[in-house]
């Protein structure tokens, strides 16, 4: 989906945006919850492509990007506020995009928070490599074929690497070095809150039990990432004190799980009260948490609390209704 975006532009109602405006101005966006949402669902891609206009023959593209489920727009609309109104939001399917391509909204703005602010995943050593790359088109450097092979190599190291055409026509490219990212710690709280409104999720599940209702509950919070950044996600672990890592069978991936009820209730819940998330998984957390104090009551121990906890998992996480 990453590129085709900007071929349709969002027209957003004068009326939402004046709501939205105004409700984004009363809550600033913390800028540490902008970089733990851009550890999770944003991306730094360089784009490289044949253009006879060019004297090269190549045009070279930079951007940073966020993508989101469309019914978070106003999310997103509180991120490009957050820079400033730089860049631009488009749709496809039921995703949207808040993009950022110009070249000096990227040496002025984007960089430089991101260099205050650092991001934590593996993804930060995409945007350290393009960053170096904004700083060779900065200087007019694509546009001499030495810059150019310079900007080859450092793409073969960024996210999927170089495409087959590209490596067709720069067979002798050499890639760069690709940075080592090791996080030791969570710099921020809001780091966590960012992070995990983009990757996390707060699911229940209801299976069948000899208990007096014959189901039983069992509430659960999740962090999956790519394996790479298994050791970030020890990091979490230790964080909350709590939790197992399981690994992906058929994925490279990893997953943080914590289903201890009282690390749930003393823990997590008080976390991500103090520390609010934004958007759908703020209310997704907020129809968990109240299961969860249904479940430390031992209403769901009763057919009346098990039918009040159904009807809300029902509205929840991917069957909460359109809105």
């Amino acid at each position: 989906l990453m590129g085709f975006e900007r071929n349709y532009q969002i027209k957003i109602p004068s009326k939402q945006l004046i709501y939205f405006s105004t409700l984004s101005s009363d809550r600033r966006l913390n800028p540490w919850f902008v970089t733990g949402l851009a550890d999770s669902e944003g991306t730094f891609t360089v784009i490289i492509d044949t253009n006879q206009k060019r004297t090269l023959g190549w045009r070279v593209q930079v951007k940073f990007q966020i993508g989101l489920h469309k019914r978070d727009l106003e999310l997103l609309l509180q991120v490009k506020e957050f820079f400033g109104h730089i860049g631009s939001i488009g749709k496809c399917g039921n995703m949207i995009f808040y993009s950022v391509s110009g070249v000096k909204d990227l040496t002025n703005v984007i960089i430089p928070h991101f260099s205050k602010y650092p991001l934590l995943t593996q993804k930060a050593a995409d945007y350290l490599l393009l960053k170096s790359i904004v700083e060779i088109i900065m200087n007019k450097g694509h546009l001499t074929i030495e810059g150019l092979h310079q900007i080859i190599n450092i793409k073969a190291s960024m996210n999927r690497g170089l495409s087959k055409n590209l490596k067709l026509n720069f067979n002798e490219f050499v890639p760069v070095n690709r940075p080592l990212i090791n996080t030791e710690n969570i710099s921020d709280p809001y780091w966590i809150t960012g992070f995990v409104n983009g990757e996390g999720t707060f699911d229940v599940k209801i299976y069948k039990s000899k208990t007096k209702t014959n189901m039983a509950i069992q509430i659960r919070f999740r962090i999956p990432q790519h394996n790479r950044d298994i050791k970030l996600i020890e990091v979490l672990k230790n964080y909350f004190g709590s939790g197992v890592i399981e690994k992906h069978t058929q994925f490279p991936a990893v997953t943080l799980v914590i289903v201890k009820f009282s690390h749930i209730i003393e823990r997590v819940i008080p976390f991500f009260e103090l520390y609010p998330l934004i958007g759908i998984k703020q209310r997704d957390f907020l129809d968990w948490s109240k299961i969860a104090r249904l479940m430390k009551d031992k209403l769901h121990l009763t057919p009346e609390g098990l039918n009040v906890i159904q009807t809300i998992k029902k509205g929840m996480n991917n069957s909460r209704p359109k809105e």
